[in-house]
């Protein structure tokens, strides 16, 4: 599990095509530091598993299912990308609970400057409006941020200096994409609800 709060901006170094998929080898010295074969690291809110590692540096294979569902397809060497480790059991839960399975992409449609901050708006898929509402949290490129504005195809998030300096959205055009993940709250509270349903009505 992560917690959205991203440890790192690394960058692709490498890609291996292997036909049905492929391997990254990624640069981010903060989150190898520790690193065992096996373990888990979000890249842009997707987790992958750790294949080889140095100091500074792991690979990891992306599937075609992980490729065709999110935005990592997109990658290419010289790509800057978010990272972060899985939540230590015991440690603060900084963000919102994140599990690093992409439900979608948007795009980045529009970014407004202000003085102190930056506003992004972002295409939403259709079968995701439903569980990212005003104020709730949503998971962009693996960071944590509160929805500010929710419409019916598109939603806002505000950028603290922070955030743009140290994560992918400070680098982001429009036409961009991003991996999106819903509260899995949300999607847990629909299936009970519909459950009570089924129930009820039998």
């Amino acid at each position: 599990m992560f917690t959205g709060i991203v440890e790192e901006l690394g960058e692709i170094t490498a890609v291996e095509n292997l036909g049905d998929s492929c391997r990254f080898r990624v640069r981010g010295p903060v989150v190898t530091e520790g690193a065992k074969h096996g373990d888990s690291i979000a890249v842009n809110g997707v987790c992958l598993t750790v294949v080889e590692h140095d100091a500074d540096w792991f690979t990891a294979d992306v599937m075609a299912e992980t490729l065709d569902r999110s935005s990592l397809g997109a990658l290419a060497e010289g790509s800057r990308v978010n990272l972060e480790r899985p939540m230590a059991l015991g440690a603060r839960l900084g963000g919102h609970i994140v599990q690093g399975h992409v439900d979608g992409t948007g795009q980045v449609l529009e970014r407004k400057p202000s003085e102190n901050w930056e506003i992004i708006r972002i295409l939403l898929p259709a079968d995701l409006t439903r569980y990212v509402v005003e104020k709730g949290s949503v998971t962009v490129d693996g960071i944590s941020l509160t929805v500010v504005d929710a419409g019916p195809d598109y939603f806002t998030v505000s950028l603290i200096p922070t955030t743009l300096a140290l994560t992918t959205l400070g680098i982001k055009q429009p036409g961009d994409p991003v991996n999106l993940e819903v509260d899995v709250v949300a999607k847990y509270v629909e299936r009970l609800l519909a459950n009570s349903g089924q129930g009820a009505g039998q």
